[in-house]
């Protein structure tokens, strides 16, 4: 998980932090219900700050070949989110969503596609309904979009508006899985400085 953020003090810093563990364990949650079976958080490291120039090496290095849903947020403010895996991960899921045998998908067709963008829609609505629930902010996702390139080419073509407004990020690493497996990916969420503030100047909902 890479979460956007700038000019925060340590008090709105640990508040974002707090909204965005809520929307990682309702993500997860979300997925669970999706897959049919537990998925829990295996690992959430503390929060770390990157150069903007760094983010491909989060996901494998510029040309590492991933697959990436990517969802633009709407509403009090704007945003993006992007869901990487890489490939064996992702044919992987697809397994699972698609109740098929391990190891029967090797690549991505329209169902696999559609299979792999409906989990990263369902993770990211309901991370944003965490988020909103506890703002009283209105978060929509756009519909999701799949992805199989290079990371490179994937951040380049779907941030270039952040890119154009930070520097630098902060990262959190987290890692989830189910009994049997667990499942390396990056949920990279990077709201725009104004949903930021919005949301940690924003008193929590009672």
């Amino acid at each position: 998980m890479t979460i956007y953020q700038t000019g925060l003090s340590p008090t709105e810093h640990e508040t974002w932090s707090r909204l965005v563990s809520q929307g990682i364990s309702r993500s997860v949650a979300g997925l669970t219900e999706m897959v049919g079976t537990e998925v829990v958080i295996t690992r959430l490291d503390p929060p770390r700050r990157i150069a903007m120039k760094d983010v491909p090496d989060l996901i494998g290095g510029a040309e590492a070949m991933t697959v990436a849903v990517y969802l633009r947020v709407s509403g009090c403010a704007t945003g993006h989110m992007l869901l990487v895996f890489q490939p064996e991960t992702a044919f992987e899921l697809v397994d699972m969503l698609l109740d098929l045998a391990p190891g029967t998908t090797t690549d991505l067709g329209d169902m696999e596609r559609s299979a792999i963008g409906e989990m990263g829609n369902i993770m990211g609505s309901f991370f944003l309904n965490a988020l909103a629930d506890s703002t009283n902010l209105p978060l929509m996702p756009s519909p999701p979009a799949v992805m199989m390139d290079m990371a490179g080419s994937i951040l380049n073509s779907a941030l270039v508006e952040i890119f154009m407004e930070s520097e630098d990020l902060l990262v959190v690493d987290t890692v989830f899985g189910t009994k049997d497996r667990q499942l390396n990916g990056t949920f990279l969420m990077m709201p725009s400085e104004d949903l930021v503030t919005a949301m940690v100047k924003r008193e929590p909902a009672s």
